[in-house]
């Protein structure tokens, strides 16, 4: 048993995740947790693969870095010559 008055509180916690799966487990987290992604549709414990772009990630990526990308090709190009 843990000594009491130094460990935080282990309590019934309920978890919902964005595929929809919702399952009860234990925490030390105050309220319900919600997550992106759980056993149910990762890839690893599923065996299928998906890709899971929330909001927007991989597109505003390739917009950050699309004006970097085009500036070295024309350094290369300029080497090149």
């Amino acid at each position: 048993m843990p000594k009491t008055g130094i460990h935080p509180t282990y309590e019934d916690t309920h978890v919902k995740c964005a595929c929809g799966n919702e399952f009860d487990t234990r925490s030390t987290n105050k309220g319900p947790i919600v997550v992106e992604i759980c056993s149910a549709c990762h890839p690893f414990f599923t065996g299928k693969q998906k890709l899971v772009d929330t909001a927007g990630r991989i597109e505003r990526f390739r917009r950050k870095f699309a004006a970097t990308d085009a500036k070295k090709a024309e350094i290369a190009a300029h080497d090149a010559k």
